[in-house]
């Protein structure tokens, strides 16, 4: 049985490089059935002035590089937050077959919090989603990080 909580680790580890860089902390990785990562990204929007450089994107972009393919069927992608729309969409098209998410995002999470794509039947696949995986640790870090930039903020 896999242990996702490890997974789950190198993703917060790469959602701590966001935060050096000044992005909001979020680090993805997908792993492929081996139990290999064969991808890693994290939040890079502000520094790609690209509002689709999600850690979950650039995750997929380097798994699909590795494989040369687009499509990763028996991939599990292991984020830190959970996925927004944008993000839900690209992995339901990547065809993942799980997708694990740290701490639930009450604002934008696609996956049961405002809405939840993947449970959505219309569409023509499916991935297994859980939640939860150390929620606390990436919750805490989300809000440490949130927390001293309006300290920034107040203090000019």
């Amino acid at each position: 049985m896999v242990d996702d909580s490890v997974f789950m680790r190198e993703a917060l580890s790469l959602a701590r490089e966001a935060a050096t860089c000044g992005e909001v902390p979020v680090g993805a990785v997908v792993v492929d059935p081996q139990g290999l990562i064969i991808g890693r990204g994290f939040n890079q929007p502000i520094g790609r002035s690209d509002p689709s450089a999600h850690a979950e994107m650039l995750a997929l972009r380097n798994a699909a590089t590795h494989l040369n393919n687009y499509r990763l069927p028996g991939c599990t992608l292991y984020v830190t937050l959970e996925p927004c729309a944008m993000c839900a969409g690209a992995m339901l098209h990547a065809r993942l077959a799980r997708v694990v998410f740290g701490a639930a995002d009450s604002k934008t999470g696609a996956s049961g919090s405002v809405i939840d794509l993947f449970a959505e039947t219309r569409l023509n696949h499916h991935a297994q989603v859980g939640g939860g995986v150390l929620a606390l640790e990436c919750g805490a870090l989300l809000s440490d990080f949130f927390a001293a930039r309006r300290l920034r903020t107040a203090w000019g």
